[in-house]
């Protein structure tokens, strides 16, 4: 992999450091969502810090200690603690308690279907919540390390030690196993349902292709890769975890099978977080050093969204429009760019 000085030392790459407006957060920030048009930053602990376009920040309490997970759909954000507690915050600032554990314990992964079902976990256990309010839970063998909903249909993926168990909740059948060996972390399926990959403990990607559960091992990175998402239209797979933006081609009926992933926009730092448009073919990465770039996929153009800083990116995200991008440092400096 070629280096090269970092962008804030390039005179050629184009900059919109300019346009960037800042965000006094105040805290360290895990994640980023867009709830409308208000960029929602979550805190590590108790709270969510929602921004007006006026740049105002209110905090919101949402938790008595951390904040383990969370995800949104664009109308929610739902996240689960170390209080034992599952709960979501909408647009207008409204919290509601979806779950407590009966055991209290840690809320560790979570999952939204388009229909509104919900699912989460604690230790071996997985839960889900249909939009209508019927609860079921599965145990798997060991501790759940991811959750995802299939695109189509009620399906739920549940990551764990040595494989994924694929859940029918409305089904009598026995749930689906995929096997491979080794801890399986963060999981998602490809928005056409044809295929699910794994983010493991180790630094490497795991799949399957759906059909026929045919394997497909990616590996390679220096580190784990803590970060994933999809292209607009789910042609490639962006992932964090080298010091160069990996993407894997998943367009052919064989996805990544065979095929070398394109490695864009490679700095000397790690990628810590990735967050592909919602429309159009770019992406947004954000580096362990602070620098934030946004990125042309089809030819790795790069125009420079934040200079490099002391903390690493911690959060990206798009408006559903992609008009907005969103960031956060772990140290809590934030910024919204319009575009």
């Amino acid at each position: 992999m070629k280096e090269f000085d970092p962008p804030d030392q390039s005179a050629s790459i184009a900059s919109v450091t300019d346009k960037v407006r800042p965000v006094a957060i105040g805290a360290p920030v895990t994640s980023v969502y867009f709830l409308g048009e208000r960029a929602a930053f979550v805190g590590a602990e108790e709270n969510v810090f929602l921004v007006t376009g006026a740049g105002e920040v209110s905090p919101v309490a949402v938790h008595s200690g951390g904040i383990l997970c969370a995800t949104s759909d664009g109308d929610r954000i739902v996240m689960g603690g170390d209080d034992g507690k599952l709960v979501a915050l909408d647009a207008n600032g409204e919290v509601a308690l979806l779950a407590t554990d009966p055991k209290r314990r840690w809320i560790d992964n979570v999952a939204l279907h388009g229909d509104g079902a919900v699912a989460w976990s604690a230790g071996k256990t997985a839960f889900i919540r249909s939009g209508k309010g019927e609860e079921k839970s599965l145990d798997v063998a060991s501790t759940v390390g991811g959750l995802a909903f299939a695109p189509k249909g009620l399906r739920l993926a549940v990551a764990h030690y040595n494989g994924v168990t694929l859940w029918f909740p409305n089904m009598a059948a026995k749930p689906e196993i995929l096997e491979w060996a080794g801890s399986h972390l963060a999981v998602t399926f490809s928005p056409d349902n044809k295929f699910l990959v794994t983010a493991m403990h180790e630094p490497a990607l795991h799949g399957w292709r759906l059909a026929d559960s045919r394997h497909m091992r990616m590996t390679g990175y220096p580190g784990r890769v803590r970060s994933m998402s999809w292209s607009a239209g789910g042609k490639a797979l962006a992932t964090s975890g080298a010091d160069a933006v990996i993407m894997w081609p998943f367009a052919s009926k064989d996805g990544p099978m065979g095929k070398e992933p394109a490695m864009l926009a490679p700095l000397q730092a790690r990628v810590s977080a990735v967050a592909c448009h919602p429309k159009q073919d770019v992406l947004a990465t954000g580096y362990s050093d602070g620098t934030i770039l946004m990125v042309r996929i089809t030819d790795g153009a790069e125009i420079l969204v934040r200079r490099r800083g002391t903390a690493a990116v911690s959060g990206l995200a798009w408006n559903a429009r992609g008009t907005l991008l969103a960031f956060a440092l772990e140290d809590g400096e934030a910024g919204l760019l319009d575009l």
